[in-house]
Parts: structure tokens; sequence; C-alpha cells
């Protein structure tokens, strides 16, 4: 049964850095591509960033370029989301989420994604 728990949200100021995780259990992921999606109150899931975990390829939203990163730790089974220069539209719930992948492709859409955690909240003042 794969589970996904995310952690590491807060409150935290503009411009500020927060990192938050995402622990994945239940099957090996090397497969699988791991995204990160949002969602702020009255909104849609937007998506953020996405990873290969085999290849470490990754895939952004034009909104978070230079300053998110997505990564993963094959030893932890861990995908990391480091969020540098927070601005307060960065607010929402953030949510990992796991797709199986064969392909090669990495960028898809939240409704194709196989499993999702439950969200950590991220709050940023202004």
């Amino acid at each position: 049964q794969v589970q996904l728990v995310e952690s590491g949200g807060g409150l935290v100021q503009a411009g500020e850095s927060l990192r938050v995780s995402c622990a994945a259990s239940g099957r090996t992921f090397r497969s699988y591509v791991m995204g990160w999606f949002r969602q702020a109150p009255g909104t849609g899931r937007e998506f953020v960033a996405a990873i290969r975990w085999s290849t470490g390829r990754t895939f952004y939203v034009e909104s978070v370029k230079g300053r998110f990163t997505i990564s993963r730790d094959n030893a932890k089974n861990t995908v990391y989301l480091q969020m540098n220069r927070l601005r307060p539209e960065d607010t929402a719930v953030y949510y990992c989420a796991a797709k199986f992948a064969p392909s090669s492709y990495t960028h898809y859409t939240a409704e194709e994604y196989d499993y999702w955690g439950q969200g950590t909240q991220v709050t940023v003042s202004s």
C-alpha cells in the first residue's frame, strides 16, 4: 500500500525559505514520477514541480522557476521541495503525489497522478 506523508510546512515571512518533505513508502518508486501540487483557498489544485525518480529529471511551473527546487533522496525514499524567496502568493496547502510512469515523460496533470498525501500548510506573510 502506497503511503505519502508530507511534513515541514509552516508560517514564514516573505523572502524567507522553507523545505517541505514527502516520505514515500509501500513500493519501489524507481518507475514513478513524484510531483508537488498546491491548492490555495477557493482555487483548484495547481502543479508546482515534478521529478522522475530514476533519472532526477525535473519540471517546474513558470512561477517558481529559480526559486523552488525539487529533489529526491534514494536512501530515505523521500522527495523534497526547497522553497526560497517565498511570496505571499505561494501560500497554499502543498500536496505530494506519485504517478507510475514507465515512459520518459515527466509532466502530468493532477488527474493523472495515482497517489496523494494529506497535504501540509505553507503560509507566507507579507
